[in-house]
């Protein structure tokens, strides 16, 4: 039977997206359903092949007619054998064979790697990174994350999570713990995951805000609240800011590429965050040489091009 569709899966800490592509790339239909951010892996593996029965049931396909599988995932993965060792925001999947899993249970060809790494490949191939030789895609989200692009070629480092920014050491020891088990990495002071926890904090130094109801402690509340001169809202902007400049900063410095592009949900906060960032960026930056920072054009979809990017 010929080979008609390939899926690309995005399973990240809120939702997992599935799309399903022709053998050229070109997607045909999207899904999604909330992620089980307590399942293990054997249980997060099953409910990947229960929806992929289902999409192919519903278009009258069988398993037969799918070239391959690819995944990413919030994981430090060993890229060449599809073995996950940690996910911080699904603390449940971890030492777990998931790419043999699933492909022996679907009898597919199944590529798995990190989120942020697809991310960077999606750009890179299809969107604000085309035409540049070097690249940083930097995930700013639910969590935070890297993908480096070097020489045209995807960076995966010794065991496959090169990358992993947001597991860097900001604050050691200090701040909030992350799934990765440490105190005071950026993602601890950045992500979207750790903001509510991030304000938390603060409203107890006993200031009032417009943001002390637990139940809006995100992200679009925040940028709500800032807008509307709250001090607590704007003095967390300003943190934020503050250490992603100094994230990527530090990449700058380690790798010097020069272009960065940024992706993710807090990338909707535009100028109100990234306008500092860029402040405090080129107040660190005495050499000034050019570096261009861009926005990812893929929006929404770009785990599910770049999970359909490590198959192509």
């Amino acid at each position: 039977m010929e080979k008609k569709y390939i899926f690309g899966i995005d399973a990240g800490g809120t939702k997992v997206a599935y799309g399903l592509f022709d053998r050229e790339g070109e997607l045909l239909k999207k899904y999604q359903h909330p992620t089980d951010i307590e399942a293990d892996g054997p249980a997060f593996s099953e409910e990947i092949i229960a929806m992929i029965h289902k999409i192919l049931e519903e278009r009258q396909a069988s398993l037969r007619e799918v070239e391959g599988i690819g995944i990413c995932m919030p994981s430090y993965i060993r890229f060449e054998s599809g073995y996950i060792h940690m996910t911080s925001a699904m603390v449940n999947i971890k030492d777990f064979a998931m790419r043999d899993y699933l492909e022996e249970r679907l009898g597919v060809q199944v590529v798995l790697d990190n989120d942020s790494n697809a991310a960077a490949l999606a750009e890179y191939r299809r969107g604000a990174g085309r035409g540049l030789r070097n690249m940083v895609y930097m995930a700013v989200s639910t969590g935070i994350g890297s993908g480096i692009i070097i020489n045209g070629d995807l960076f995966r480092g010794s065991y496959g999570w090169a990358g992993e920014s947001g597991h860097m050491l900001d604050t050691p020891d200090e701040g909030i713990m992350c799934g990765c088990g440490n105190y005071g990495c950026f993602m601890s002071q950045i992500s979207g995951r750790n903001l509510p926890k991030r304000l938390g904090m603060r409203l107890l130094r006993g200031k009032k805000s417009l943001l002390e109801d637990a139940k809006v402690r995100n992200g679009e509340a925040l940028l709500k609240a800032v807008r509307e001169g709250d001090e607590l809202a704007g003095e967390e902007l300003t943190h934020m800011a503050h250490h992603l400049a100094v994230c990527v900063y530090n990449i700058y410095q380690l790798l010097n590429i020069n272009s960065f592009v940024f992706g993710g949900g807090l990338t909707s906060f535009g100028e109100s965050l990234f306008g500092p960032m860029r402040q405090e960026f080129d107040r660190y930056d005495h050499i000034k040489m050019p570096v261009e920072f861009r926005f990812a054009e893929l929006k929404k979809d770009f785990g599910i091009i770049g999970a359909v990017e490590l198959l192509l």
